[in-house]
């Protein structure tokens, strides 16, 4: 039997306690989190929940807490009924539209409209089903590079959760190098899965997508397919501060990135750092709250 812990605060506390628990050394898998608006008409008013699997003690309501540096609001425990809740979650997930590209679920039906590519993922734990703005922003983000006359012939997707963003920049451009990594074990059988699902091919060679877990960068073999000409980093804006002197190793001088995962008021601290590591802004998408950023490496020499 599932369980569920739930708190209100506002937006920014809970975006924040979300970003928190992503760099949490050693945070309790089993607790699952979620956030979201309660009602349109208070925007600023948000509900963090935390499923888990057996009746809450106190460790996971100290866990939840310790995300808020201890100030939650009073935490409301729910005992929830025997639910699928992947099927459940894929009701009412309408597709979505972004770029030339037309993500939707099992439940609903590709689209036959001429110029667009379907791509089917499950709502399913992995991050990058389309529906946050971040996925759907970098999605459009590689449409128009792609359009803009961008090659890219050896690509990366550090933290590619489902698997979405390296399938689109394989899509676009289909004889390149394509890796994709994670940290999250969970992400190695759902990009499986997806690439099943969406004639993806994977392997080492070209039009191959090559899937690991690793921690960022530290990969061996991600340093031997280094230097990539594109890489993709949809993570959170402090990992992505932390990690711009490894990115520009990485990326080939005049190569691109794409970054996302930081709110727009975030934005300015991680264009700084990518600054400072050599890269400059071609192009921003704002999508919602959420920046996403393309910037190219400093020329040779």
């Amino acid at each position: 039997m599932s369980w569920k812990l739930s708190t209100t605060a506002t937006k920014a506390e809970v975006e924040a306690a979300l970003e928190k628990r992503e760099m949490t050394i050693g945070w309790d898998d089993n607790i699952v989190l979620t956030g979201f608006e309660t009602d349109p008409e208070t925007p600023d008013t948000w509900r963090l929940d935390a499923y888990v699997e057996g009746k809450p003690g106190a460790a996971e309501r100290k866990a939840v807490k310790a995300l808020f540096d201890g100030k939650a609001p009073q935490i409301a425990v729910e005992e929830l009924p025997e639910t699928d809740w992947v099927a459940e979650s894929q009701k009412g997930v309408d597709p979505i539209r972004a770029g030339r590209f037309h993500v939707h679920t099992p439940d609903h039906p590709a689209t036959g409209a001429p110029g667009l590519v379907n791509f089917c993922i499950p709502a399913a734990q992995a991050f990058g089903t389309g529906q946050h703005e971040t996925t759907a922003g970098c999605l459009a983000m590689l449409d128009a590079m792609k359009r803009r006359g961008v090659v890219a012939r050896d690509i990366a997707d550090i933290g590619t959760g489902t698997g979405l963003l390296a399938f689109a920049a394989m899509n676009l451009w289909p004889n390149a190098y394509a890796t994709a990594s994670d940290i999250d074990d969970l992400c190695l059988p759902a990009v499986i899965d997806n690439a099943a699902m969406n004639d993806i091919r994977l392997g080492d060679g070209r039009g191959e997508l090559a899937m690991l877990i690793a921690d960022g960068m530290e990969d061996e073999f991600l340093r031997q397919r280094a230097p990539f000409d594109l890489l993709i980093a949809n993570i959170l804006a402090g990992p992505l501060i932390a990690m711009a002197p490894e990115f520009a190793a990485a990326v080939a001088p005049r190569g691109h990135i794409v970054l996302a995962g930081l709110l727009a008021t975030q934005e300015a601290g991680v264009r700084a750092a990518y600054h400072q590591a050599g890269f400059r802004l071609q192009h921003r998408i704002i999508n919602g709250d959420w920046s996403i950023l393309w910037l190219r490496h400093r020329f040779a020499g």
